[in-house]
This record gives structure tokens, C-alpha cells and sequence, in this order.
């Protein structure tokens, strides 16, 4: 096995299993994993003991996590989850192949697992199913639960967000993608209600859609106060946006870019 000095920051496309029942990193994928690098010296001073992806899809990002805390971050835990049995077997190919390795569950989100790891979690990570699609696709078997996400895309999201809160830890953080459909405004105000704070660390445009990766955390010298705009919500959060969110291709292999 390699030391950590030798891997690389993020997981190597060419690296990366696949299946055909299983999404395959994307645009999105790219941008979460591109604010995970943007907050890379935040998470190291984190310092996570418990680091959690629900809806690991190939693996892409909780390896490239891991590889992002790297030496630094040896001693943290790693659990990831997906509905979709063929995801969480790729996913353990994907860990395997870059010398890392996490707990891999299949299930529903978190059910089953919500009162082991009820405030514990330090940092988690979501690419949720947010796609606007008909009720009756959300949590097809197969790929297409990996993007159904129902009425404005906000069927899983809505069910994530409890669960969410249940499982951070008091210094936990939450990285989101979203989609401009989703309300991301929204959502925030939502979580705000909740006691978390939340700040946009990438946004990114492409041809099909426009995203926005939201960190939240807990916020607890915040009260709530009842936010009437959301638009001026949403500029307030989209003012906080760094330079690092430009578009980055894929780990730089203009091979890989057929990938999505």
C-alpha cells in the first residue's frame, strides 16, 4: 500500500470502478469535491474523527476525501452509504484502488444507523438525487435513484436534512450540492431554522445546470430570524463565494471528460 505522501489529492479518474447501475463522477461530483479542496486547511484543523458520505454512488468522494486529509487526517473514520448495492461494491473497489478504506452500508440514507451515530458525525458529505422528476421515480432500484429527486428535486433532500442534524456532531459540517431548481435559498433558511449557518463554497455553471455546493454548520450565537426575501437571502450567500469556484475539468484528464 502506498504511503499517504505518495497519493495523490483527490481520487485518479482512471482509478475510479464503475457499473452501469452506478453514477459515475460528473460535474457535480467535480464541484464537491473541488470545495472540499477549497476547505482543505479548515478540515484539517477540524480536525473530524467521523467523516460520513450518504449516497456514495462510485466513490469518487469519499476517497478523494480521504486523499484530501491525507497523512494529516490518519486516525479519522470513514462511513459511506447508498441504496444501491452494486454503488456501495464499486465504491469499495474505488477505496481499495487508491489504498484507503472506509465502513460501506447499503441502506436507505442512514436508517438503521441513525441512534449508533446520533451526534458523532464531524463532516459530511452529500450528492443527493436532485433532479426534478415524477414522485414515482424517486428511489427507483438502480441508477436512476441516484438523480430522481421529485417535486423541484427536493424529495430526498427534504428527507436528508433531518437526518442530517441528527447525526452532526456539535462542531459538524454539512457540504451539500444543490441545484438553482432545488431553492438553495430555500434550504438554507430551512437549516437556519435548525441553528446552522451555511455559506456557498463553490458554485459552478455548466451546459444542464447551474450548482451551488452549501457548507452548514452549527451555529449556536446565531438566533433564528425570520428571513421574508429570499432573494436578498440567496445574494447575501452567493457574496461569500470564493475565487477558487471556477470551472475545473476533471482532475485535469481532458481523457475523462466523456464521462458524464
Amino acid at each position: 500500500m502506498a504511503s499517504y505522501k505518495e497519493l495523490p489529492k483527490t481520487a485518479q479518474i482512471r482509478l475510479v470502478s464503475s457499473h452501469e447501475e452506478v453514477y459515475e463522477p460528473c460535474d457535480d461530483s467535480f464541484a464537491l469535491v473541488d470545495a472540499l479542496l477549497a476547505d482543505r486547511t479548515k478540515l484539517l484543523e477540524h480536525r473530524p474523527m467521523l467523516c460520513m458520505e450518504i449516497g456514495c454512488g462510485s466513490g469518487y468522494v469519499i476517497t478523494s476525501l480521504a486523499l484530501i486529509l491525507g497523512q494529516e487526517g490518519s486516525g479519522v473514520n470513514y462511513i459511506a452509504t447508498d441504496i444501491n448495492p452494486h454503488a456501495v461494491r464499486v465504491t469499495h473497489e474505488t477505496l481499495e484502488a487508491h489504498g484507503v478504506s472506509a465502513e460501506l452500508i447499503v441502506t436507505d440514507i442512514a436508517s438503521g444507523l441513525e441512534k449508533r451515530l446520533a451526534g458523532l458525525v464531524d463532516v459530511m458529505i452529500v450528492n443527493p438525487p436532485y433532479v426534478p422528476t415524477p414522485e414515482d421515480e424517486v428511489g427507483a432500484e438502480g441508477i436512476t435513484a441516484s438523480w430522481a429527486g421529485g417535486e423541484n428535486g427536493r424529495s430526498v433532500i427534504d428527507r436528508i436534512l433531518p437526518i442530517a442534524d441528527r447525526l452532526l456532531s456539535e462542531k459538524g459540517w454539512l457540504y451539500m450540492v444543490t441545484l438553482t431548481a432545488n431553492n438553495p435559498s430555500e434550504i438554507c433558511l430551512e437549516m437556519k431554522k435548525k441553528g446552522y449557518a451555511s455559506k456557498i463554497v463553490v458554485q459552478r455553471s455548466t451546459e444542464e445546470e447551474n450548482l451551488h455546493i452549501i457548507k452548514f454548520w452549527r451555529d449556536f450565537d446565531n438566533e433564528v430570524d425570520e428571513i421574508n426575501n429570499q432573494s436578498t437571502f440567496m445574494g447575501s450567500l452567493l457574496s461569500q463565494i470564493p475565487p477558487f469556484s471556477f470551472w475545473r475539468g476533471n482532475n485535469g484528464n481532458d481523457s475523462d471528460k466523456n464521462k458524464c
